[in-house]
């Protein structure tokens, strides 16, 4: 068979998503806070986008995309943008000379403008774990090369504390003796915190058992030898082993409790991000509203000043103009979208407190089972993009604030009906909370409480929820009591 080229013409069929229906995907799964990122970085590259001013706000709500105005002809976004001749006479060049008077556009004023500090400037910021050794290290009275070797174990502490090289590796990079980085190693472990610079979790209790004076006592022997089994619960197997009184094995383990596993972490500069609902559902005079919470979002409207300077004949060049118009059929799809999503999300929120208006008014053990199926087929939406306006995304009610994918779980036989499994889960938190903590419920007993509440469920769907509720097995819960 020979080998040749040629031309084809070959008809198919394609799914292509153009690039404004990938930013309107994208704004329909974002969170509220990545969302207020995207639109004022929306407003710093587009000219036609300007944010409405709290005054203007208050005054009329309904204005908000006043300034947004449908394209004539068939209003497809991706078509000719067209403006009528005569919208208002604006002095396009009255408008450039202005601001080429006073600097603008050069970015400064003309007139004794004087630039003063930034706020920046002022700024504290706090002193996290690396800063905090060196500035003990350079306290220190120690030779040159334990120094040297200091610094280099302190770059190798992570973010918990932990020394993430070993002694050979140090002695290769360095090359130093072995001795000397033994004695920088013992040098960084006397530093504060206590327990700072340890290779695994015994050492660092150790070094903490040590800098409590308690070296040689049962507490030492227990962290030294018995990890496992402490971990286990095994108290009494502790206690015949050192020939020691249960209270004085529990008086130990309450020291070792008190200790610190993870030094490093009150130095740690990880940012707390508090959750902020998407959505309020409040009731008001017995009816529920649905209230889209929009507070960090700002609120725009297309520059009538830019879309004058569009309409204005032979003022810019062919590439000029494309850039305008292309910039402003942006802003117009952006508004668009945002005001689609708006719509996504409360009708979404409003079909799940349909099928789960029993979880609103009496609790979370009334909540139903439910799938993105059954959303989907009721509002007509892809159940891919249900998935993307339930992730990420919170509500708050009267029961408390909960994720919207929350309220999708699957079900479980019972007597009266099939359960939700998240119902289901929160009754097995409840039962545990309320065990005996000397006499902890076992899977099997927990199974047959239950089947008392009409609800069926193995021991092994049992045992997978409880994992992933993080609740340990029995054995592991049991506290002797002194």
């Amino acid at each position: 068979m020979a080998l040749e080229t040629r031309l084809e013409v070959k008809l198919s069929q394609k799914l292509i998503l153009t690039p404004q229906l990938q930013q309107a995907i994208k704004l329909l799964q974002m969170p509220q806070l990545e969302l207020s990122q995207a639109i004022n970085q929306e407003l710093v590259e587009n000219p036609f986008l300007e944010e409405l001013a709290d005054e203007v706000q208050e005054a009329s709500m309904d204005d908000t995309h006043g300034e947004v105005e449908k394209p004539e002809g068939n209003g497809d976004i991706e078509g000719d943008v067209e403006m009528p001749d005569t919208i208002s006479t604006y002095a396009v060049d009255d408008y450039f000379d202005e601001r080429g008077s006073d600097g603008r556009d050069l970015g400064y004023f003309s007139s004794g403008y004087v630039e003063k500090p930034g706020f920046e400037t002022f700024l504290t910021s706090t002193t996290g774990l690396t800063e905090h050794l060196k500035w003990q290290l350079d306290m220190t009275n120690a030779s040159e090369d334990v120094k040297e070797a200091a610094e280099m174990i302190i770059g190798n502490i992570d973010e918990n504390g932990y020394l993430q090289a070993t002694t050979e590796e140090l002695v290769n990079v360095l090359g130093l003796t072995e001795e000397t980085v033994i004695k920088a190693i013992a040098l960084v472990q006397r530093f504060d915190p206590m327990g700072i610079g340890a290779r695994n979790i015994k050492e660092c209790l150790l070094i903490q058992v040590k800098a409590l004076r308690l070296k040689g006592t049962l507490v030492e022997k227990i962290v030294q030898n018995n990890l496992e089994d402490l971990e286990k619960n095994k108290l009494a197997a502790i206690a015949k082993q050192y020939n020691a009184a249960l209270e004085d094995i529990h008086t130990a383990v309450h020291i070792i409790e008190g200790l610190e596993p993870k030094p490093g972490r009150k130095f740690s500069t990880v940012q707390v991000s508090y959750v902020v609902p998407d959505v309020y559902v409040d009731k008001v005079d017995g009816e529920y509203r649905i209230i889209l919470n929009d507070d960090s979002i700002p609120r725009l409207r297309i520059s009538s000043m830019y879309k004058e300077l569009l309409t204005q004949k032979n003022t810019f060049d062919k590439t000029d103009k494309q850039y305008l118009i292309d910039k402003y059929k942006s802003a117009m799809w952006l508004l668009r979208s945002l005001d689609e999503r708006n719509k996504t999300i409360y009708r979404v929120t409003e079909s799940i407190m349909k099928y789960q208006m029993d979880f609103f008014e009496k609790g979370v053990e009334f909540l139903r089972p439910l799938n993105l199926r059954i959303i989907s087929e009721e509002l007509g939406i892809h159940e891919s993009n249900i998935s993307r306006v339930t992730s990420n995304k919170f509500i708050s009610c009267a029961h408390g604030m909960f994720p919207l994918k929350y309220f999708f779980s699957s079900s479980l036989s019972g007597d009266e009906g099939n359960v939700s499994s998240t119902s289901v889960k929160d009754l097995i938190k409840t039962i545990v909370g309320e065990e005996d903590s000397s006499n902890p419920l076992t899977d099997q007993k927990i199974v047959e409480i239950c089947k008392n509440k009409n609800i069926n469920i193995a021991r092994r769907t049992l045992a997978k929820y409880r994992e992933e509720l993080k609740i340990p097995p029995h054995t592991k819960r049991k506290k002797q009591h002194m």
